[in-house]
């Protein structure tokens, strides 16, 4: 039977990685729970600085009358990891959710891409997901409950030159919730990833296939040029935005997906059924 209100927060706590970028997924992440109810703890390795301010998104959860907190933490460090969930917990009691948000990208091509890039992604988006997951799930353990999204890419489904450490990456990170589901789910953990194609978001590198540097350098015209472009080749007509991912986040820390574990949830716009040929 359906369950009244099950997209509702109300009362649950959550953390989100990856949260300071202005026109980032985890910013629009942490809103957007936020407005179903949940108080929301923010971090990100910046605080304030170029594209990144986290305590002007905790800011925005007060105004919608949350409680929220920005901590900043280096998602590689377990010291940092473990300081962030102690601040939750003695902050707000609890830890409800978590959004494995925190990630980087590194474009280059197989014969160039150096094992320091190599090793940097596969720490901050592999061994951040475990540390991250590892900390959170010792507090959900205790209470018998808790929902965990782990960010993933389709670029970890499909071949993703120039980006191979980025797409192993996420390859892993889908491998990583299905294993976490299984083991968590005895405890009444569950564990998703969402898998989106491309966005609009400042990581737009992703959707780019450019350097973030690159990225960085273009005008916000021309950008939207590219994305304009690259939503021609999109089943659906457009690239995807911020919104589109934070919805389906929030159903997976909801109720609403109650009987779902273990999927990475594709947020696409049918990309990955084939590129529309003009």
């Amino acid at each position: 039977m359906s369950t009244a209100g099950s997209y509702s927060l109300d009362g649950r706590v959550a953390i989100v990685t990856g949260a300071a970028g202005l026109r980032g997924m985890g910013r629009e992440i942490a809103l957007t729970l936020a407005k179903a109810g949940a108080d929301v703890a923010v971090c990100d390795l910046h605080m304030n600085e170029g594209d990144f301010d986290l305590e002007g998104t905790a800011n925005e959860i007060r105004m919608l009358g949350r409680r929220s907190i920005a901590v900043q933490a280096d998602v590689t460090k377990e010291s940092d990891v473990n300081n962030l969930v102690d601040k939750v917990v003695k902050e707000f009691g609890t830890v409800d959710i978590l959004v494995n948000n925190a990630g980087i990208i590194v474009s280059e091509p197989l014969l160039k891409v150096t094992v320091k890039q190599w090793d940097r992604v596969m720490d901050v988006n592999l061994k951040g997901c475990l540390l991250c997951c590892q900390a959170v799930a010792k507090v959900m353990v205790k209470q018998e409950r808790g929902s965990i999204v782990i960010m993933a890419s389709t670029g970890g489904m499909r071949g993703a030159p120039p980006q191979i450490p980025y797409g192993m990456s996420k390859a892993g990170a889908i491998h990583f919730t299905r294993a976490a589901a299984q083991e968590l789910a005895p405890y009444g953990i569950r564990v998703n990833a969402i898998s989106p194609g491309f966005i609009t978001t400042d990581l737009g590198a992703n959707s780019l296939e450019v350097s973030p540097a690159q990225s960085a350098q273009m005008s916000a015209g021309i950008r939207d040029q590219v994305f304009q472009g690259l939503g021609k080749i999109v089943p659906l007509g457009r690239v995807g935005e911020p919104g589109d991912v934070a919805d389906v986040a929030l159903f997976l820390c909801s109720d609403a997906s109650r009987y779902i574990t273990g999927q990475s949830i594709v947020v696409d716009g049918g990309l990955m059924l084939g590129a529309v040929l003009q």
